[in-house]
């Protein structure tokens, strides 16, 4: 099962990523790192579809995430509270995933690294948490953890 020193950010979709990060600034003090993205190809349950994800992660831990939205899929403004997903390490994407679906999570996205194997995946809570659970594979934690470090 997932362990609470793996949750390593709190991922909002927000349509203005720079007003929102300077809104959060302002009231909470947050600085941030620059803005990543690329074209990803991810899995949904419709098919195969390469989108263009951009996001900002703050400086402090835990981190915060600000994405911007991707119309149509589930990457988009989350009405209420505005938190989209918690984001997890996983040593295995593939094995915590089936863990999640047999607690009633459901598969929205995946993305396969270049071995094949999942290097992420989004699911959804059921009617009882309701929010989504990013697992993110391990193998990116040294890549981030520099980029980070380096600003």
């Amino acid at each position: 099962m997932l362990r609470p020193q793996d949750q390593f950010h709190v991922g909002i979709v927000a349509e203005n990523l720079a007003a929102t990060t300077a809104r959060l600034s302002q009231l909470f003090g947050l600085q941030w790192h620059d803005e990543m993205g690329a074209p990803v190809e991810v899995e949904l349950p419709g098919g195969t579809a390469v989108l263009d994800f951009v996001c900002v992660y703050s400086k402090s831990t835990p981190r915060i995430e600000i994405v911007r939205p991707v119309p149509g899929t589930l990457w988009e403004p989350t009405p209420g509270s505005g938190i989209h997903h918690l984001g997890y390490w996983s040593d295995d994407v593939a094995a915590d995933t089936a863990e999640l679906e047999r607690h009633g999570y459901e598969v929205e996205a995946t993305h396969r690294g270049p071995d094949g194997a999942p290097f992420f995946a989004f699911l959804r809570g059921g009617e009882v948490t309701g929010f989504r659970v990013e697992l993110v594979s391990s193998a990116a934690r040294p890549a981030l953890e520099r980029l980070w470090a380096a600003e």
